[in-house]
């Protein structure tokens, strides 16, 4: 039996949804929910359907497919059942002249089919406002996002490396890998904010494959079985005594996200150099956590640890080459990449109950990608980790 969103769960993200609306856009009118994990958020179930947010009145879900499953899984009190936008637009009539939608993620001709039986004469978005208040996790969600930090933990720290054995392609120990999630408590799934982004379960390389070039905005890399499918991990790359091995994945439970990265060294340790490049990296990350406090500013935190990093340390700092990100960390919960970020522009000041997944990471030439991830709750005491707290570079024999 699947658990139901509490329904002071759902009315208090509506109540706040409707404060960052009021604080932001003082004369909005309506808004309207279609993305899943949206709908997700706003109602404890997705479908396929719309969530009507009228500034003076009841929001409305109305659900095309499936409607008894909506009904089955969600508390939401005004669930109603459509056909069409047409069987709808009879009921609600006229929406406000301006209509606030989700323009990072709605196509145009959605909408265009929506203007056609909702006439309105503009849109504007809403995106950051319902970003800002995913951003501020309850007690609930955190609940729930430390049963993810465990299974985690326990995948990266003590799973994995019963796992790697000489000869294993990247595409195999995935394969194993994700089952081994699954069967720990994993939702099976990964998901992105970010626009047409595709992850099997993370990224992972054995040696240089883990800074092999990649569309995804992070500072790893991965090879992946074919351009098609860029990647999960190469069938053809076997591992060898004396590779790096780079897993950064994400877990979930009930949708929530943690987000962690562990590295090992198969069959004999690395170079005392790449240690210590690896070691300023775990440095890097508990500094940044200690900063994680209410009031601190994101931007602010990052040009303060950019800004005593040596020239020589930066260079393939957060990434390999000219690929590399301008973030030193990243908000998570019900996709792996929300706001805020540890970078330069975001200039709001942390709040309690933020999560972040904190990721100082290194490419070093010939040997791939050394660095530490894990997932931080922010406290007036700092970054509290839920993901464990092993420095990675672990010794496989």
């Amino acid at each position: 039996m699947h658990s139901k969103v509490p329904i002071t769960e759902l009315q208090n993200r509506m109540s706040r949804f409707r404060g960052q609306m009021n604080d932001s856009n003082p004369d909005w009118g309506t808004a309207v929910i279609f993305s899943k994990i949206n709908q997700y958020y706003f109602t404890g179930t997705m479908q396929d359907g719309m969530l009507l947010i009228p500034r003076n009145d009841e929001a409305s879900y109305w659900v095309r497919r499936s409607y008894e499953r909506a009904m089955d899984e969600s508390l939401f009190p005004n669930i109603k059942q459509m056909d069409s936008f047409r069987d709808a637009s009879v009921t609600i009539g006229k929406l406000s002249d301006i209509v606030y939608l989700e323009t990072e993620v709605l196509p145009i001709g959605f909408m265009q089919r929506l203007q056609k039986y909702f006439p309105f004469s503009s849109s504007k978005s809403l995106d950051m406002q319902v970003a800002w208040t995913r951003a501020i996790k309850s007690p609930y969600e955190l609940l729930i996002m430390e049963r993810s930090g465990k299974i985690h933990q326990r995948i990266l720290e003590v799973i994995v490396p019963g796992i790697l054995k000489e000869g294993i392609s990247e595409l195999e120990f995935t394969i194993k890998l994700y089952s081994l999630m699954v069967a720990e408590g994993h939702q099976g799934i990964v998901r992105f904010g970010m626009f047409d982004t595709e992850m099997g379960i993370g990224q992972i390389g054995f040696g240089v494959n883990s800074i092999y070039p990649t569309y995804f905005n992070g500072p790893g890399g991965n090879r992946g079985p074919s351009p098609a499918v860029p990647f999960l991990g190469s069938p053809e790359r076997k591992l060898k005594k004396g590779d790096l091995v780079f897993v950064d994945i994400g877990c979930g439970v009930e949708g929530y996200h943690t987000d962690k990265t562990m590295t090992y060294m198969f069959g004999k340790p690395l170079s005392k150099e790449v240690i210590e490049i690896h070691e300023q990296c775990v440095a890097i990350q508990n500094k940044l956590a200690e900063m994680l406090k209410p009031g601190a500013i994101p931007s602010k935190i990052y040009d303060t640890v950019i800004n005593e990093l040596s020239p020589d340390f930066l260079e393939n700092f957060m990434g390999y080459g000219s690929r590399k990100v301008k973030f030193l960390g990243h908000g998570i919960g019900l996709t792996i990449d929300e706001i805020p970020v540890i970078a330069q522009g975001f200039d709001n000041p942390l709040q309690e109950g933020i999560v972040m997944a904190l990721e100082p990471k290194k490419g070093i030439k010939g040997i791939g990608m050394v660095g530490i991830e894990n997932t931080f709750i922010i406290t007036p005491q700092g970054g509290r980790c839920i993901t464990g707290d092993h420095p990675g570079l672990m010794l496989v024999e």
